[in-house]
Parts: structure tokens; sequence; C-alpha cells
């Protein structure tokens, strides 16, 4: 296998993973995640939206069939493996058991609210849950916003618009809250990753990077997989030092090793697990070479 990226992150892409059961297909592989178990759960917008494996691709269990939208769109496991489900076009986020029974919904689905209103929500791209239990959303492709809520539900406060600025969106596409509770927003067509404490307060932003889709961080480093015409991987420090990175339309190895990437997940061991979409619709596992 070609080995893509560079000093003490350099991977090998696993040639097929997982290991389909017959006449599936993913569809656009939309987002994952990774519990505590190392499972890993795949969120796409095929006939099986939510599946679940092991980390050799072998095939664990299904669920949510014929309950979401055309386009559900983010997936973020909490820390007791509940799993929190965000679908754009139902203007919802939806907690789950990790077998699948729902257990709360934030936001009314098919109402979502008008972009001028500023509240929850209109097209929502992602959710993350801080060290402190208070979970933040990314309204991102109609609200432009972030709503901090507490672990109980209530709404506690939001930020951001539409614009160019700090604290300003072009596209919230997905979100992380970091071990230093700084809420990191992917503004996927700003070209940047824009940080902020976690009263919406501007801290900094990285823009050495194209399109930004999803970030995911694992043993206190940052994984970003990158859209766009060189859509690809990036792995960062906490303090916004690149490590490594490689794409799809990368000359020599890399080439090819990404095609659509639109989410991205760690398991224990350090693989990569890259959703895509467009022409990919697949996942790409990547291994540390």
């Amino acid at each position: 296998m070609a080995t893509v990226g560079s000093g003490d992150y350099q991977y090998e892409r696993v040639p097929e993973w997982p290991n389909m059961p017959k006449y599936w297909a993913f569809g656009a592989a939309s987002d994952g995640a990774v519990n505590s178990k190392d499972e890993v759960y795949i969120f796409s917008r095929g006939a099986h939206p939510l599946t679940i494996w092991d980390t050799d691709g072998n095939f664990i269990s299904s669920w949510g069939e014929g309950t979401f939208s055309a386009n559900p769109h983010g997936i973020y496991i909490a820390p007791n493996d509940n799993v929190w489900l965000v679908d754009r076009d139902f203007h919802i986020a939806t907690e789950y058991t990790p077998g699948g029974e729902t257990i709360r919904t934030l936001g009314n689905k098919l109402a979502p609210s008008p972009s001028f209103q500023g509240m929850p929500f209109n097209m929502p791209s992602g959710l993350a849950i801080a060290p402190d239990g208070n979970m933040f959303v990314s309204d991102g492709y109609g609200g432009h916003r972030v709503h901090k809520f507490s672990a109980d539900g209530e709404l506690l406060l939001s930020w951001g618009k539409q614009g160019t600025g700090p604290g300003e969106f072009a596209l919230l596409h997905n979100i992380w809250v970091d071990e230093r509770g700084r809420v990191i927003i992917a503004d996927r067509e700003n070209n940047r990753i824009q940080l902020f404490d976690g009263e919406g307060n501007f801290i900094e932003e990285w823009t050495d990077m194209q399109s930004p889709g999803d970030l995911w961080i694992q043993d206190s480093i940052v994984y970003v997989v990158e859209q766009g015409a060189g859509t690809g991987v990036s792995v960062w420090t906490l303090d916004g030092e690149l490590l490594s990175r490689w794409r799809g339309s990368d000359e020599g190895a890399a080439a090819g090793s990404v095609i659509g990437g639109h989410g991205i997940c760690v398991d224990s061991q350090g693989s990569i697990y890259v959703t895509e979409i467009g022409q990919g619709e697949r996942v790409s596992k990547f291994v540390r070479a």
C-alpha cells in the first residue's frame, strides 16, 4: 500500500473497508464516530443510514431505516456511548441509545427557524459535548449560528451571523469541543477553522486549509477532513501547528486516496476513517504506517 502523510503521522489506506453485506451500499457516507468499545458508527444517506462495524470492518448492526431525511449530516457519540444524530433537512438533533432507541430531540422536525430570528434550528450540521456536559450545535446551512445548550437541553446562548469576519460564518459545517473547553468550528466556505471559548468569545482562526468539513480530536491531536478540489486529511496540534497532510489530488503515492471527504473519526489505535460523498460514497480507512 502507498504511504501518505509525513513525519510521525504517516498512513496507509486499507484497500477495502468495511466488509459490506451483499447487496448493501452506504450511498453518500456523511459522517462517522467511534464509541468507547471501538465500534465504528457510520451515518450515511443510503437505505441503511446508521451502520455499526468493528475496526476490522466486520458488520455488527444497523438501525434507523426510514427515519431520516435525504440529507442526514452529523454524528457525535457521547461519553456514555449514546448517539447524537443531526438531520440537516429535518432541522433536528436527536439522542439515541447505542441500539437506536430515541431518547430526546432538540428542535422541531420539519419546522426550520427563520434565519433572522437566530433561534434553533435552520439546517443544522453537527453537535458536540463539552467536558462540563454542555452541548454545542452548529446551525450550519441556514442559521449561521452556534447554539449552546445545558446537559438537560435548555438553550443557554447563541452567537454568530453570516459573514467573513471573526465570529461570522459562511457555513458551519461541523463542530467539536476540545479538552480546554474551546468550541471549534469548521467554517468550510471561509476556508478556516474558528475557535471560541464556551461563552462565544472569538479566540483565533486557523486558515492554512481548504474547505475544512469536519474534525475529530483524540489524545490532544486534531484530525481535519478538507473538502473542495484538494480533498484530503490534515493533522494538527491543539495550538494549530500542522503535523501532516495529504490530499487525494496529490501526485504520486497520495493520488486517489480520498475522493469526496466529508466526515472523519479516529479509533483507539489511531486509525483514521474518512466518510466520503460525491464520487466516493464510501469510507476510507487509514492505518498508521
